[in-house]
């Protein structure tokens, strides 16, 4: 049904706290580069109306710390653009001292948690080699 993926792939050390969060600041993300997967309003049965969803589902994995780096390195490769969340936003309150954060750190460096990105479905599969379905 659709020719492009969306994985979201999270550090597999992670607390269930923190998975839940970022892959909430991911999917922003994804939202926020293309927005046309957003659907309409829900309604119910009483006309109460209801934000719209993504249209398209989201497939979410894991991986170690390696395999982590390995998928953050493969998406720069290929020139897809990615949500990434790094372990040191844990510590911040805001947006601005988020990219602060994650300004600090070059790919190499990088303690990537959390990575998500939305590609033709082939080059997703490639990028996200090695991640596990989460469990």
């Amino acid at each position: 049904m659709f020719d492009t993926k969306v994985a979201i792939v999270l550090r597999n050390d992670l607390e269930n706290w923190q998975s839940l969060n970022v892959t909430a600041f991911l999917m922003s993300g994804i939202v926020a580069q293309f927005p046309e997967i957003i659907g309409e309003p829900y309604k119910d049965r009483d006309n109460n109306i209801y934000n719209p969803l993504s249209r398209q589902p989201a497939i979410v994995l894991s991986a170690d710390a390696a395999t982590m780096a390995k998928i953050h390195r493969r998406a720069l490769e290929r020139g897809v653009i990615t949500s990434l969340y790094v372990e040191e936003m844990f510590s911040t309150g805001h947006d601005e001292a988020n990219r602060d954060a994650f300004g600090q750190f070059s790919p190499e460096d990088a303690k990537a948690v959390g990575i998500a990105l939305r590609a033709e479905k082939r080059v997703t599969d490639k990028i996200i080699k090695g991640a596990k379905m989460h469990p």
